[in-house]
């Protein structure tokens, strides 16, 4: 059975998760008030939040199980501090 979940794929979806957080805080430091803007931030959101907790929970089971490049823990690390800094937003 192939794995569905490889460094590369894994290194990739959790760089997309960090980097949709980035902009969305870019967009409220900067003051950036559009329709589209306001329309994919509210559409989102939501799936990117649950996508971050899982996909950290999925990257720490591969930490655990598999051989794993550098840039694949980091970049699991820097998912952590967002995941951090994001839920620790609403406390």
């Amino acid at each position: 059975m192939n794995r569905l979940i490889t460094n590369k794929k894994l290194t990739i979806i959790n760089f997309v998760i960090v980097t949709y957080f980035v902009l969305l805080w870019l967009i409220n430091v900067y003051n950036l008030d559009f329709v589209l803007i306001g329309v994919f931030r509210e559409l989102l959101t939501i799936p990117f939040l649950l996508a971050q907790i899982i996909f950290l929970i999925i990257g720490v089971r591969f930490l655990l199980k598999n051989e794993t490049q550098f840039w694949t823990i980091a970049i699991l690390i820097i998912l952590g501090i967002c995941a951090l800094l994001t839920i620790g937003s609403f406390f």
